[in-house]
């Protein structure tokens, strides 16, 4: 049986967590000349999470957790609230190589694992072997049975209501670097069983810069049931005009699960973030809630406090926080893409 047919489903990511997973960063072709530069930042990341949850950081090597503890320390993180686990990996991003976690009231197992198959998107920066193999990691160490859809898939390309929306790509989903076997019926089908959803929302193309082909974690998220924050680029001249209007429009056109209009608020965009000629994936809808904090990426831009207000007002029982990511974005990432959930 699917995980959808014994009860389970994917909840929001602002429902209580037991724990965020992380992934260490190490890999220095992700951040070219700057990995170091990244890690204040990182271990604030960090600790900010651990006001109101634990969070488990997979390593590699003994002396990497070592490293780990020296920056965590340096800013006077509680240590209690950090567990490392000697789970080698090939790169830093949890949301996509991390297990996804489904819930169920009724079934035998409250929490179970679901694995997807990972190939660091479309084969583009191989090896992969060790990120595909964290979540049956994860899963034997938590002790939760694990269901193997077969399928590619990542986390930062689905984003979910916890109510039986989830809202995706076509630029990433369809793309033929993925699962070229199946069709758009098809991929549906997979959700429906192994995230538990009912409503398949589709938006178009993702931001310049977004080496993932389009994942809606840096346009479009969920911040409550029925409520999306959007970004939307207000220059015409800017390549990011037209993709982001198209997916307003289209935002403004859904429904929910109950059939009721989505409720779209907009967020801006920072200005480009280039750097060695490269126009980065720079958005502030890369934000990851925790139990305690919005921790939300900023860009030394004069946008940050716009963005930080607006996301403020959508989450008043959460401190929101705004982490300078501008060494971050150079891997093509952010908060959001650097973390993973799991659910209480």
């Amino acid at each position: 049986m699917t995980p959808a047919q014994l009860g389970y489903y994917f909840p929001a990511e602002w429902a209580k967590h037991a724990a965020t997973w992380l992934s260490w960063p190490h890999k220095e072709a992700s951040w070219p000349g700057k990995i170091q530069s990244i890690y204040p930042i990182y271990a604030q990341f960090v600790k900010a999470l651990t006001e109101g949850e634990q969070v488990c950081i997979n390593v590699s090597t003994p002396s990497m957790q070592a490293e780990a503890e020296e920056w965590l320390l340096q800013i006077g993180t509680d240590l209690s609230k950090v567990s490392f686990f000697l789970h080698p990996t090939n790169d830093a991003w949890c949301r996509d190589h991390g297990p996804a976690f489904l819930l169920s009231q009724d079934a035998q197992w409250k929490k179970v694992v679901v694995k997807w198959k990972y190939n660091a998107w479309g084969e583009k920066y191989p090896p992969h072997d060790l990120d595909n193999l964290i979540p049956y990691r994860i899963a034997e160490v938590r002790k939760l049975p694990v269901f193997q859809p077969g399928i590619v898939m990542e986390g930062g390309s689905v984003e979910f209501n916890g109510k039986g929306t989830v809202l995706t790509t076509i630029a990433c989903l369809l793309n033929k670097n993925r699962n070229p076997h199946l069709t758009q019926a098809e991929i549906e089908q997979y959700l429906r069983d192994y995230y538990g959803v009912s409503n398949i929302l589709w938006l178009g193309d993702g931001i310049v810069g977004d080496d993932t082909d389009g994942h809606i974690d840096d346009i479009t998220r969920f911040v409550n049931e029925d409520t999306v924050v959007t970004v939307v680029e207000h220059d015409k001249a800017d390549d990011n005009y037209e993709p982001l209007q198209e997916n307003l429009k289209t935002l403004q056109t859904m429904r929910l699960e109950n059939g009721k209009p989505l409720n779209v608020i907009e967020l801006p965009m920072p200005s480009a973030v280039i750097y060695e000629d490269q126009r980065l994936p720079a958005s502030y809808a890369n934000f990851y809630i925790g139990n305690a904090a919005v921790v939300v990426p900023t860009y030394r831009d004069a946008n940050d406090d716009k963005a930080l207000d607006i996301l403020t007002k959508c989450f008043p029982d959460r401190k929101v926080i705004g982490l300078d990511s501008t060494d971050i974005i150079w891997g093509l990432g952010s908060f959001h893409c650097l973390s993973q959930q799991e659910p209480l």
